[in-house]
Order: C-alpha cells, then structure tokens, then sequence
C-alpha cells in the first residue's frame, strides 16, 4: 500500500498531538526514577547522632581503710583540767568503763632526757590505735611542767597510766606499769593493748593502784589532803641540798641546846646519910 507524500505531511501534527501526553508522564517517570537513584547514590543521608558509651556502675568494693583516717588527739593533762578531761567521754548512765591510756613522763630534770624513746613509741601506738575500733582515748602528763600533779598521782616518768573511767560516784580502776627507757617500741605498747584486752590488765604487767595514795579513791583525796602535800612535796624538792643541810643541822643543835640546859638547870640531889643502926660514929 502507498502513501501519498501529502498524507503524510498531514498526519504528523495529529501524530505529535498524540505524543506529548505520552512524552510528560514519560518525563515525570523519568525524573521521579532519577530522584530515587541521586538519593541512593549520591546523597547525604543524615545519620543518627552518636550516643557516648557509658562505663557500667561498679559498686565500691574498696575496704574502708583505704579512706583517709582521722588520728586520735593526744590530750595534755594539768593540774587544772586532768578530771574533767578524764570525764569528758563519759556517759551520765554508761556501765561500761570508758579508757584512758595517759604517758607520764619528763624532761632534763624529772627523765634525765632518756625520755625520747618512751615518746617515740607512744605517739607511734596512738597512730595505730586510730584505726582500731574501741581503743584507748590517750593523753600525756609531763612532770616536767606539772610537777605537783605527778606528786598527787605519786607517778613517775617512763611509766604508763591506764584509767577506766565511769560516771561519779562510781569506783575508778587505776593500773600503771613502768617502761623501759631504751628498749620500748611501738610494738611492745600494741602487744600490751592486746593481752590486756584477751587476758587482763594484770597479765599485761600492769599494778592496781590502791590505798590512801589513789587519784579518785585514796583517803588523800577524799579529804582533800592530796594537793597540799603535792605542793608541800614539791616545794622541799625544789629546795637546794645545802639549804636542806644547814636547816637540818641548825635544828639539830637548838635541839641539842635545849637538851642540855635543861639537864643544867636542874638541881642536884642531896647527898644520902649514912643507913641507921650501920654502928658508925
């Protein structure tokens, strides 16, 4: 079949007519499949913000030693505050005795300076005693500057005091032991506090106080009487040898001048007769 070149020529606006509605929706496609396939490829994809990883929460095993421990306070007795800082810790209704561990001790004049060592040890026992529950409260008497208080408690340097102290007017146990100058440590004091605890203060070498001469308890103290003869003590003590020397031998002959103008002044007795019936003339 043939056609004519004016046919032809006729039906393509009628043929481009029926593509164009064709051609759009082939765009549309053709654009909406290069949209997807630009967003797959070449886009960028926003992306979720980064979460930081956080460590899992370990409960803390650690001991408790391992925290910073307060140390114990050393208290300084005196004449003027030794009871009240023994009471201090004391309950009004307590029943069980609360400790005290109290170092006497001295200087040139009361320890002849061997009082180092004793010291040492000590202050090394209080710094153990801070991380043992229930320890001692400690405290330090010098008899270099309290002398009249060590005559009230009759002590000495280089010895230790324990006190278990309970509410007046109840009894105060009293105990002391001696220390070597020299040869005293830290873990002698800690072997002390140990046997005391497990056996008693008599197998840890320690002598009960008692008598007319104990701190609380003693006749002394009752009446008074303790600090006046502490003072009188101690002021013989500070008196020089010599002084003491020419005082003595200046009472000693007034006394013997007494003595023998007395045995002067006293008349003579007269003389004996003779017996009677003796047959003398």
């Amino acid at each position: 079949m043939r056609f004519s070149t004016s046919a032809i020529v006729l039906a393509l606006p009628l043929l481009a007519a029926a593509e164009s509605p064709l051609d759009q929706y082939k765009a549309k496609f053709q654009n909406f499949l290069g949209s997807f396939a630009g967003t797959a490829g070449g886009a960028t994809v926003p992306q979720a913000a980064e979460v930081p990883q956080q460590k899992p929460t370990v409960p803390d095993t650690e001991p408790a030693t391992s925290s910073p421990v307060e140390p114990k306070h050393i208290e300084r007795l005196t004449l003027a505050n030794w009871k009240d800082t023994l009471y201090a810790p004391v309950q009004p209704e307590a029943t069980t005795p609360e400790e005290w561990w109290v170092l006497v001790t001295g200087g040139n004049k009361t320890c002849f300076g061997r009082c180092g060592p004793v010291e040492k040890a000590f202050g090394e026992t209080v710094e153990k005693f801070s991380t043992i529950p229930n320890s001692p409260h400690v405290a330090v008497l010098d008899c270099e500057e309290e002398p009249v208080l060590c005559n009230v408690w009759s002590a000495g340097a280089s010895s230790l005091w324990v006190f278990d102290m309970l509410p007046p007017p109840a009894a105060v146990d009293v105990y002391w032991k001696r220390l070597n100058f020299t040869t005293i440590t830290a873990a002698d004091l800690l072997e002390t506090f140990d046997k005391e605890t497990t056996e008693g203060k008599e197998a840890a070498g320690f002598q009960l106080v008692e008598g007319a001469l104990h701190p609380f308890d003693g006749t002394l103290a009752r009446y008074n009487l303790a600090v006046p003869i502490a003072y009188a003590l101690h002021y013989l003590s500070i008196i020089p040898s010599w002084a003491m020397m020419l005082f003595v031998s200046f009472f000693s002959r007034t006394m013997m001048n007494r003595s023998m103008g007395g045995a002067q002044n006293r008349p003579a007795n007269p003389a004996r007769g003779a017996a009677p019936g003796d047959g003398r003339s």
